[in-house]
């Protein structure tokens, strides 16, 4: 039996019906600075990049260091990389945790539930796992609704995990889903 990360190499890259996630390179710089020099964009996952080489920084350091599990979503018609999503093994059980960043530009046209559910799909039917869970910053109300149409279940809200931008506190809210949810509301 092959293993978590082996499978996770072979499963490097995925197709929707509109997508393809696939790893992520310096090629992608100039689309993801797009979305990854916009606040808006980035105010609750992370900090706005100030310039393409620190783009390229984050690229080396965060996607291509340790890329297994990590996907840039492009839109199968342009090419284009809109975002990006994750799927990160949370312990050496059968549990991991999903996260995301959408270009707004983008945002309300289904792409990260597409993306998501492909990466559900990655979870339960090849890597075996028993919970998927996400967590959301509860203002970004959008990132809920996305783990909502996913068919997670909110778990909880834990408040006042850490200190963010301008000392400001903020509360996670986790949601998460089982494989036997997920495959009873999975059509074969």
């Amino acid at each position: 039996m092959n293993s978590y990360k082996v499978l996770l190499a072979k499963h490097n890259r995925l197709e929707t019906e509109r997508l393809i996630l696939r790893p992520v390179s310096l090629k992608d710089t100039a689309d993801m600075y797009e979305y990854a020099s916009d606040e808006d964009t980035t105010y609750y996952v992370f900090d706005r990049h100030p310039s393409p080489p620190d783009t390229e920084e984050a690229i080396v350091n965060y996607f291509i260091e340790r890329p297994l599990g990590k996907y840039g979503i492009e839109l199968k018609q342009s090419g284009k990389m809109i975002g990006t999503i994750e799927l990160r093994r949370k312990t050496e059980d059968s549990r991991a945790i999903i996260g995301y960043t959408l270009n707004k530009n983008y945002h309300g046209k289904g792409y990260m539930t597409e993306a998501g559910a492909a990466i559900l799909k990655l979870g339960f039917d090849i890597l075996g796992l028993d919970c998927i869970a996400a967590m959301y910053d509860e203002r970004n109300a959008a990132s809920g609704k996305v783990l909502k149409r996913l068919g997670m279940q909110k778990e909880g809200v834990l408040r006042h995990v850490h200190k963010w931008k301008q000392g400001e506190y903020f509360n996670d809210v986790y949601y998460s889903i089982l494989k036997s949810e997920y495959k009873r509301n999975t059509p074969e």
